[in-house]
């Protein structure tokens, strides 16, 4: 794909700002830089022109649990009306001790993906991705299962025990933090990530021929601030533990390299999953196999619980609802 035009949300630290300097120096001429204030990001912009030497940032504040914010940032999108090539969904958050909500009532590890939706579905209504452009958004491991500490739904039988089979409801109480949702951080985390491989593989039927949609897990990088929030038990037994492994921890940029090995994949695995083989939190990234996440009823039911949710939805290109 030709180097042209990228949007990375999350940048003000960590992967996000690893990824969007990456971007640079490997020849794009405009990064798109997403901050919540935009003081903030505009700090980022320059920081990043004055260590890469490449005057290509362009600052733009988005806050992605705020849809008010969401459309401001798509309005001004639309103004410049530049299509965007490589869209990169960086931004998230790893849930502390206490459950919090944002204002719209969405359990604050899942928020992300809701303003993310928001973001994509909007550019992909106003055309303003290219024919062949490239959505990669932050998974994690604990969506394969197997990690140590976390847990995720069994969403199948969270259904048919509270919501008389219907899974649309219970993911969607999941990202409410509902009810029925006992509220455990590190397994919220990992139904959060877990979700988001579901969405993608909905979202990639639903994109029009030439563009592909990517979950890729960054691995460990306990050096972000996205685990800022994390409770005790992550942030000062697991974190620390994963430090002292060899091979088991990696710096953001070597995190963030594996967004950008994603933007060059082909249509042929679009809506996979890709992360660290079994096991392990760094190296390679493949595609996860693990039979939950091709369920394709958990797809579906994900992806209309999140437009439940956002209150906006992308139906199927008319090539693809002939056939369906």
């Amino acid at each position: 794909m030709k180097h042209s035009f990228a949007l990375v949300t999350g940048t003000t630290s960590g992967l996000g700002y690893a990824a969007a300097s990456m971007l640079a120096t490997n020849g794009y001429r405009q990064v798109i830089v997403t901050g919540r204030s935009l003081a903030g990001v505009q700090k980022t912009a320059a920081q990043l022109a004055a260590e890469t030497k490449k005057q290509v940032f362009t600052p733009l504040e988005l806050d992605l649990d705020s849809p008010s914010s969401v459309q401001s940032a798509l309005a001004e999108l639309v103004k410049r009306g530049q299509p965007i090539d490589f869209l990169l969904l960086n931004a998230g958050m790893v849930p502390g001790k206490k459950r919090v909500l944002t204002v719209a009532g969405i359990e604050e590890a899942q928020a992300p993906l809701i303003g993310h939706h928001q973001l994509t579905i909007g550019l992909l209504r106003a055309n303003l991705l290219s024919p062949n452009a490239r959505i990669v958004i932050a998974g994690a491991e604990p969506a394969r299962g197997g990690v140590p500490m976390f847990s995720y739904t069994d969403v199948p039988a969270f259904a048919a025990k509270y919501f008389r089979g219907d899974r649309t409801a219970a993911i969607e109480a999941l990202i409410r933090n509902g009810p029925n949702v006992k509220y455990v951080p590190n397994n919220t985390y990992a139904d959060a990530k877990l979700i988001i491989a579901w969405w993608v593989a909905a979202l990639a039927r639903r994109l029009p021929s030439g563009m592909a949609v990517f979950a890729v897990s960054p691995g460990g990088a306990t050096a972000t601030k996205v685990v800022r929030n994390a409770g005790p038990a992550l942030k000062y037994l697991f974190i620390p533990i994963v430090n002292l492994i060899p091979g088991m921890n990696q710096t953001p940029e070597t995190a963030a390299r594996r967004y950008l090995q994603a933007s060059e994949f082909g249509t042929d695995v679009s809506g996979q999953f890709f992360a660290s083989a079994q096991g392990k939190f760094s190296g390679p990234i493949e595609v996860q196999r693990q039979p939950h996440l091709y369920d394709r009823a958990s797809q579906e039911a994900a992806w209309q619980a999140v437009v439940k949710v956002s209150g906006i939805d992308l139906p199927y290109p008319a090539s693809v609802s002939a056939v369906s």
